[in-house]
């Protein structure tokens, strides 16, 4: 496909037939699956599914996050349908990448939610493909996690946040965004010791043991000396990314549910989460993106690009394998 077909192109969202290489459609028209992948509950030949989790029971102050998977969606059309930037290889053309569609789940029995989550990630897991979640809030990773140690054992927890989300609850049966770390550490299905919490500005004094580089060691040591030392507390263990949009600066990302100055800047993402090449990412997420609080859509912007790196950085693992 070139930049001429976009004069004939449209809706490749469920038209194409080919799960790989670039979509050139009108950007300002058509269905709006993330990055123009093919809509498909079929999941023969996938490597990579997109999925959404729109869910957002648990936010502490803002709601509106379960409106982010579609913001996502829509904001990933703004992005050139060339292969990803930064990278040496286009992850677009050389995998088989398909948006599978939203969880389905009842909203009025709330406390079905998490195993329903569960088993929609091990669906996709099944099928022997990698899973990039849009949410939602964050709670959604909990149950994600447990899919992925199921899969492979305890796994080690790279995330971007302003929170640790390791407030102390025993209650493993309660839904709420700021302890389903705690919560995952204390069920053995993450390995504190090979995790690592990135952008962290909010105390808590028990972080269960992860590791914690924060905002200000960020800015201070810069993007190049925080990659270098996320790679050495990861090693080559299977690892999961969960990247909360609240990790960046509110003047990046506004429409978050819990927004906290002082944060990443998008630049300094960019260059980390494009660095991170080389780790052994096994799925990942992007959450907390709140589109009624941030009518420019930066927000969204962030995370659709966000997502977009995930997709580059399994696709690197993928390759190396």
């Amino acid at each position: 496909m070139a930049l001429e077909d976009a004069a004939k192109q449209m809706d490749m969202a469920f038209t194409r037939e080919d799960l790989k290489g670039p979509s050139y459609e009108l950007t300002f028209g058509g269905a709006t699956s993330f990055l123009r992948r093919k809509y498909t509950k079929d999941l023969t030949g996938v490597d990579i599914a997109v999925t959404g989790v729109p869910f957002d029971q648990a936010v502490t102050n803002r709601p509106g996050t379960r409106l982010g998977p579609r913001a996502i969606r829509e904001a990933s059309t703004l992005q050139a349908p060339d292969a990803p930037y930064g990278w040496d290889f286009d992850v677009l053309s050389e995998f088989a990448i398909a948006d599978y569609g939203d969880l389905a789940f009842d909203y009025g029995h709330v406390s079905q939610f998490p195993a329903a989550l569960t088993a929609h990630i091990k669906t996709i897991l099944d099928a022997g493909a990698a899973s990039v979640v849009l949410g939602g809030d964050h709670y959604i990773s909990f149950p994600i996690l447990k899919a992925y140690a199921e899969k492979y054992g305890p796994i080690s927890l790279l995330q971007f946040d302003a929170h640790t989300d390791t407030w102390a609850d025993d209650d493993m049966d309660r839904i709420d965004h700021g302890t389903m770390f705690y919560k995952a550490v204390k069920s053995g299905i993450v390995d504190p010791a090979t995790s690592v919490q990135v952008g962290i500005r909010t105390t808590n004094e028990d972080t269960m043991g992860v590791n914690i580089i924060d905002a200000r060691e960020v800015h201070e040591k810069g993007p190049q000396a925080t990659v270098a030392k996320i790679k050495e507390i990861l090693g080559d263990r299977p690892c999961y990314l969960t990247f909360d949009i609240d990790a960046l600066d509110p003047a990046f990302a506004p429409g978050t549910g819990t927004p906290v100055w002082g944060g990443l800047t998008s630049a300094q993402t960019s260059i980390m989460l494009r660095d991170l090449a080389g780790i052994n990412i096994m799925g990942g997420d992007v959450v907390e993106v709140s589109p009624p609080f941030d009518t420019t859509g930066a927000t969204a912007i962030a995370g659709a690009h966000v997502a977009t790196e995930i997709l580059s950085l399994l696709g690197h693992r993928m390759r190396m394998a």
